[in-house]
């Protein structure tokens, strides 16, 4: 899927078109953040984090930081890849039956079909893991998370191989639409030698005719030789369009062969580095040492280690640069969440210093509320910024891949505001971890608009068109989102960097 420079226009045209479609892109994106702005002030209130409250002293704030980061971006990256895998089965099905008219990469009801099943998947999953975490944290606390999450993990690698083994099968029932290329050819094949022996009867005919002298029928060979030359050639076009077809569904069925088994190693494997530094650092907090330094210094050479033989591998894949990012954002949750305790002991100290003495019991309360607010708010931030960025990198090939980028980009913003009324409508159903996980499967499918935004950009063949993409992005995104600059200025560029990356 090499980049290519889209078909030259006027400069102001392409700044006007690129402006358009950023502009679809950015407001879709801008109108997540009021709703999610809205869950984590649900989930942060005093009653909802009352659990975690308690739970802290068990597994200290670092572990506590990372079980709660690698928890939301294990749901994050969870979803999105159920939602890339059922829209990649719609779409194979679609392909199997050819059920496209003129050309399966232009066939709106291709892209129809796959994007309403990935992001159905992909929103109903979050929701459904969203409630998981909930009911675990309520009714086990943070050692039945850690459990869940390790068993979860565990259990990716066979569910691994039961996925692959599940997408063969599927593949051998898929042939219906090879045995109807066979039998289309058959059919051609079949015509074609029966017009041969046809005109070759005709012929004989012909010379029998010339032979005995009594030729008296110019006019009428002349109508039927013409009728002979044209079903001739509509046999031939025929042909060649039956070849053309057939060779863009095997090429769109590799394609998506690909997809689906690049996103279930991604799924299976993703997520064991940051649950490896979950794991350790709960477990430095269950024996008392939750906050000492002696565990930052173990966390931070884990991560090192882990990072340093992920990037060498000599074949790097793109669940390893995954894996390592979310390892490294678990360890920045880890890291404010200790950071946050620590804030509430210098402002204690400094209260001390003026002649103000609270007490143990207020500054150890008071440390507790603010590390599980910092945790919960930055788990909930880098879980939005990973859906965002799994589904620009879906978005970005699928405009390299001549998908149509305004049937990407206006279809995934409209699914994705259809999805944000649904989950706004069933929000009292979903309750807040239900909620909390919709939305981020929201801002997944918006995220394949801005990711297809990102790659229209980089393929006008002027710098006004580009300039015109990006800045009807970012306006929209910040009209919509109400001027949040902080975070509408750390989504855009990593939706940008994930739909330039191409995972396949």
């Amino acid at each position: 899927m090499a980049q290519t420079k889209m078909g030259a226009r006027n400069p102001l045209t392409e700044a006007a078109v690129g402006f358009a479609l950023g502009t679809v892109a950015g407001c879709i994106l801008g109108a997540t953040e009021d709703p999610l702005d809205k869950t984590l002030s649900m989930m942060t209130e005093a009653g909802s984090l009352r659990p975690v409250i308690e739970e802290i002293e068990k597994v200290g704030p670092l572990g506590l930081g990372t079980l709660i980061g690698a928890s939301a971006l294990t749901t994050a990256t969870t979803s999105a890849v159920a939602g890339v895998i059922l829209a990649a089965v719609a779409a194979s099905m679609f392909v199997a039956t050819r059920s496209c008219t003129a050309s399966h990469s232009n066939s709106g009801g291709l892209w129809a079909s796959a994007g309403l099943a990935g992001a159905f998947g992909t929103t109903l999953s979050g929701a459904t893991l969203g409630l998981a975490v909930e009911w675990i944290v309520m009714k086990y606390g943070m050692m039945g998370l850690l459990w869940a999450l390790s068993i979860f993990t565990l259990s990716k690698p066979p569910l691994h191989f039961v996925l692959k083994l599940l997408w063969k099968q599927s593949e051998a029932c898929c042939t219906l639409g090879s045995t109807d290329w066979v039998r289309e050819r058959e059919q051609i094949e079949s015509t074609e030698s029966q017009q041969r022996q046809r005109v070759a009867v005709q012929i004989e005919q012909k010379i029998l005719t010339l032979e005995n002298g009594s030729d008296t029928s110019g006019n009428e060979d002349r109508t039927t030789w013409d009728t002979e030359r044209r079903q001739r050639e509509e046999i031939e076009r025929k042909k060649v369009k039956a070849a053309e077809a057939e060779m863009e569904q095997r090429t769109l069925q590799e394609w998506i062969n690909t997809v689906v088994v690049k996103h279930v190693d991604f799924l299976a494997f993703s997520g064991i580095p940051m649950t490896i530094v979950a794991i350790v650092t709960s477990g430095f907090g269950i024996f008392g040492y939750g906050g000492h330094q002696s565990v930052f210094i173990v966390l931070l050479a884990l991560v090192i280690v882990m990072a340093y033989f992920l990037i060498k591998s000599s074949d790097f894949k793109f669940w390893m640069l995954v894996g390592c990012m979310g390892m490294l954002a678990t360890f920045v949750i880890a890291m404010l969440t200790l950071h946050a305790g620590q804030m509430v002991v210098t402002t204690a100290m400094k209260m001390h210093a003026t002649g103000q003495k609270p007490s143990r019991e207020d500054v150890r309360t008071r440390m507790n509320q603010g590390s599980s607010l910092e945790a919960l708010k930055a788990a909930f931030f880098v879980a939005k910024l990973c859906q965002l960025a799994l589904g620009a990198a879906v978005g970005g090939p699928l405009v390299r891949q001549a998908a149509g980028e305004v049937k990407v980009i206006a279809g995934a913003a409209l699914v994705a505001l259809g999805l944000l009324v649904g989950v706004e409508v069933l929000a009292p159903a979903l309750g807040k971890g239900g909620q909390s996980g919709a939305l981020l499967g929201v801002v997944g499918a918006a995220g394949v608009s801005v990711g297809a935004a990102s790659a229209v950009a980089g393929r006008w063949s002027s710098w006004q068109g580009t300039l015109g993409t990006v800045a009807g992005l970012v306006i929209g995104a910040l009209a919509m989102g109400k001027w949040h600059v902080v975070n509408i200025g750390l989504q855009v560029p990593v939706a940008y960097v994930f739909a330039m990356t191409n995972p396949f």
